[in-house]
């Protein structure tokens, strides 16, 4: 039996992941690559996309959405080159296929290479179709831009290979005589200096097999109850980082490499709060990699990716967008999680020019408070919050900038500013104060969300963000305290839902309409804790961590009616990953939050 107060070195991650990756939904991928290689469901056919906007191909920020796979109907054949069936077994660092002629396995030999190992003794091989589009040469600015590069070779002897072109595709046909622990590679990348040696599968194997422990075997030990689906949140965690390459200077993390291509700033503050505990550097560049592109106004870029930056979007309409503004409070936490003034001093300055972007830029009324001018700025992007018009003054930015403030003074103190950090203090205590002023309303015993000065009708849990404070007097708390326990409203068997139950614009299954989302229940969590609710804030720890627990694996968000995730909701998602991590760490540790 493994010890609770033990690094649970003895667990066995790998195999606790057998046939718990779906790769019909969710990608067989490597830390640090951008290649994803899924099954076409009910067919013994895989096929490959890139985790890449690759914008000089298509221009449109979301065409990737829509692009079809870099590689296609890729099978593994017989002598003849006819398809050969398998029962697929996955693994986090392993896809093993059984066929008629034997085993095939598939691992990958770096971030950019793909090795299959053959079974011995046979002739067989690989088929496949690479669409012309990404074969040929893309004209850009006067000149060409390969879009990305493709080869493949064998260690074995090789009866027969031909390529040709057909319709949308170019096919690919390779059929060898394997031997003992032999291998086919198939590489993609920018480069077309490649490494053609095909080095013994069994040792390709071992090293993926190595890389795969050594990340698991990093992790805090939590309890045994939540040990299977913590393993797979740090699968999730690693099989999401990719790489630099272009505008994303560090290794960082996207959401979810099946659907969203780059990193987005809130995203990857919460991403850090789990990284951290395997490796403090790894979750300080996930900030590093948004403030590396902050504008010279001071706002931070909605998202980063390989070929530039997402700051304004053109629709609903036209603005400058961003995320909320918690990279602070991350920093903070990482900060108390392994002390660093030299990382505090790095990023004071830019974190400070960001939070006088929000207050200077984003205040039209000059009344102290801020406002969206763009719904996805909210990070919420269709919420009915924002079904009346934009621009929205509402209690949520306002509390991040208050929560921001007050972790600005923290730093500013450790760093020996004292002036600057009572300055800070000032500031927070100032925004409660003014939104006690003017969103407090008595009648409904909520914080009213602006627009145009009037009231928004419609109920949802930021309407209870000041709550993050800690600093409302006790009458206030206690009525959205009510709020919060009212199960017509937000504490039903699925909380919390992102609009009230009972409000006319409540859907459980449509995005930011009425879904669970674990990085809203964390925040709330935090709440809880910090105005002394620490019994309903177990019960909301609780809540969100059997709800991720009851259900395959990890999603983007869940109906607050039957607690599954909605056919919208994006699979192996980064930040359900990283909060149900932190939450399983200080369940263990019998801690409301940390």
């Amino acid at each position: 039996m493994v010890k609770e107060n033990s690094r649970i070195t003895s667990y066995p991650y790998l195999e606790s992941l057998k046939n718990k990756i779906d790769v019909t939904r969710v990608p067989f991928s490597d830390r640090g690559s951008r290649i994803l290689v899924f099954q076409i469901p009910g067919r013994s056919q895989l096929y490959i996309k890139l985790a890449e906007r690759l914008i000089n191909l298509e221009p449109g920020l979301e065409d990737y959405f829509h692009r079809p796979p870099f590689i296609d109907d890729l099978c593994l054949v017989d002598e003849n080159g006819s398809i050969l069936e398998f029962e697929l077994t996955t693994y986090a660092e392993l896809l093993q296929f059984n066929t008629s002629l034997g085993e095939f396995q598939l691992v990958f030999k770096d971030k950019n290479t793909l090795a299959f190992g053959l079974p011995p003794d046979k002739i067989c091989g690989l088929r496949f179709r690479v669409r012309k589009e990404f074969c040929l040469k893309v004209e850009i600015e006067g000149g060409q831009k390969t879009v990305r590069n493709l080869s493949y070779a064998t260690d074995s002897q090789v009866i027969k290979t031909w390529t040709a072109i057909a319709g949308d595709g170019l096919d690919v046909n390779l059929i060898v005589q394997s031997y003992a622990d032999s291998a086919i590679t198939i590489y993609i990348g920018p480069s077309a200096d490649t490494d053609p040696q095909v080095r013994p599968f069994s040792l390709l194997k071992r090293n993926a097999q190595s890389r795969w422990q050594a990340w698991f075997e990093k992790i805090p030990p939590v309890a045994e109850k939540y040990r299977e689906k913590y393993t797979y949140a740090w699968w999730v965690m690693a099989n999401n980082l990719v790489s630099p390459m272009g505008f994303v200077t560090y290794e960082a993390m996207m959401p979810t490499k099946a659907f969203y291509i780059g990193h987005w700033l809130w995203d990857n503050a919460l991403h850090a709060l789990a990284l951290r505990h395997v490796d403090i550097e790894l979750a300080r560049d996930q900030l590093r990699v948004m403030l590396a592109h902050q504008l010279p106004n001071g706002m931070l870029p909605d998202v980063v990716f390989d070929e530039g930056l997402i700051t304004e979007l053109d629709h609903p309409f036209h603005s400058a967008v961003t995320k909320p503004p918690i990279l602070t409070w991350v920093a903070l936490k990482l900060h108390q999680s392994s002390p660093d003034l030299d990382f505090l001093r790095e990023i004071y300055d830019p974190l400070v020019r960001c939070n006088n972007w929000w207050m200077d830029m984003n205040d039209d009324d000059a009344d102290g408070l801020v406002q969206y001018t763009h719904p996805y700025s909210s990070g919420l992007d269709n919420s009915p919050l924002f079904d009346h018009g934009m621009p929205v003054e509402s209690p949520d930015i306002n509390t991040y900038l208050s929560i921001q403030m007050d972790c600005l003074a923290d730093m500013a103190q450790a760093l020996g500013m004292h002036r600057e950090a009572a300055n800070w203090r000032n500031r927070s205590n100032t925004m409660v104060d003014r939104m006690i002023e003017d969103l407090w309303d008595e009648d409904t015993g909520f914080f009213q969300v602006l627009h145009e000065g009037k009231p928004i009708p419609v109920v949802t849990p930021f309407n209870l963000y000041p709550l993050w404070t800690g600093k409302l007097p006790n009458t206030i708390k206690n009525c959205l305290i009510q709020h919060l326990r009212n199960p017509d409203e937000f504490w039903c068997d699925y909380a919390l839902p992102t609009v009230a139950r009972n409000d006319p614009s409540y859907n459980h299954e449509a995005m930011w309409r009425g879904p669970v989302w674990a990085n809203i229940n964390y925040f709330f969590i935090e709440a809880l804790r910090k105005s002394g609710e620490l019994d309903l804030a177990r019960g909301l720890m609780d809540k969100t961590l059997e709800l991720i627990i009851t259900n395959p694996g990890i999603y983007e968000y869940y109906s607050s009616e039957n607690g599954k995730p909605p056919l919208s909701a994006a699979p192996m998602f980064g930040w359900t990953a990283a909060v149900f991590i932190q939450l399983s760490i200080d369940a263990s540790a019998g801690l409301v939050s940390n």
